[in-house]
């Protein structure tokens, strides 16, 4: 049996819209659900782990926020996490190879193979893909406050907005225990390398390593930094002079002013923070022909 837990409201309504053609086709590949519509994040981690402690799979229909939450009620146990996107980004998704379409990613759940992915952890909170404070978290807050924006566009527009008004600010990083301090940007603590809609931002990042890459953007002439932003998409912004990347177990972030951490699209903390790995805590149903090892 499986217990899809549906975010009707993800992808601005677009998995509400869609799950009438993704329970027909799981119909149609013989795979027995129900359904639970998830109120908010901690609803649909209660309905998860309520779920697996029936012995159900679970399958997260939703975007990556909805995705990464799911994942930290399953994290430690034997239970194995479905995915079908239903989000504005869906990084996770297209980082283990699903396809886009939610009705064609069901097929994963039936041919599919289950591997152990790490999770991120910040205080209660676990994520999946990228943890950022700064210029790209203001971004994130943006974009998700964007009404009329194509989803396409939405987080290209939130980054555009939040530099118009940016000032650079000061971080001080531990780094397994090893102070650094960054002028400028942002800090981007990275179990997986994409998020934003398709942004290669830690290109060599693996979500079964037991590392984060942390990606450290430092200052830089704004024309710059806005004429550099389209490498991103390929992950070629790695070699600008001004981006620097490290690897570590445990990361701890201070700033010289506030700032709210987002991660998978949501907001889970606020700096100072502690982000930790937690190796191989969820087995995630991949697609036949992913590598065993993401």
């Amino acid at each position: 049996m499986l217990s899809l837990i549906v975010n009707p409201s993800a992808g601005g309504g677009r998995a509400g819209r869609l799950l009438p053609d993704v329970r027909e086709q799981l119909g149609r590949l013989g795979l027995e659900h129900r359904v639970e519509l998830t109120k908010s994040l901690d609803h649909a981690c209660e309905l998860a782990f309520t779920a697996a402690t029936a012995g159900e799979t679970v399958v997260a229909f939703g975007g990556d926020g909805t995705i990464g939450a799911v994942a930290g009620a399953l994290k430690h146990s034997d239970a194995v996490l479905g995915v079908l996107p239903g989000g504005r980004g869906n990084d996770f998704a297209r980082g283990i190879g699903l396809s886009m379409n939610p009705v064609t990613a069901c097929e994963t759940l039936l041919h599919g193979h289950a591997t152990a992915v790490d999770l991120g952890e910040v205080g209660s909170k676990t994520f999946l893909g990228i943890a950022t404070s700064g210029f790209d978290s203001e971004g994130n807050r943006i974009a998700n406050n964007a009404k009329h924006v194509p989803h396409r566009l939405v987080y290209a527009y939130g980054g555009v907005r939040a530099l118009m008004s940016w000032k650079p600010a000061t971080f001080t990083l531990r780094l397994d225990g090893e102070e650094h301090s960054l002028y400028g940007y942002n800090v981007a603590v990275c179990n997986s390398g994409r998020h934003g809609a398709g942004m290669i931002l830690a290109p060599e990042a693996s979500l079964s390593d037991g590392l984060f890459d942390v990606v450290m953007i430092a200052q830089a002439p704004k024309h710059e930094f806005l004429r550099q932003l389209p490498r991103v998409f390929k992950g070629t912004h790695v070699n600008c002079p001004f981006v620097r990347i490290a690897r570590a177990r445990e990361v701890e972030i201070s700033s010289d002013r506030p700032f709210t951490t987002y991660a998978d699209g949501d907001p889970v903390a606020v700096l100072p923070a502690r982000f930790a790995v937690l190796p191989g805590a969820v087995q995630v149903k991949v697609p036949a022909s992913a590598d065993t090892t993401l």
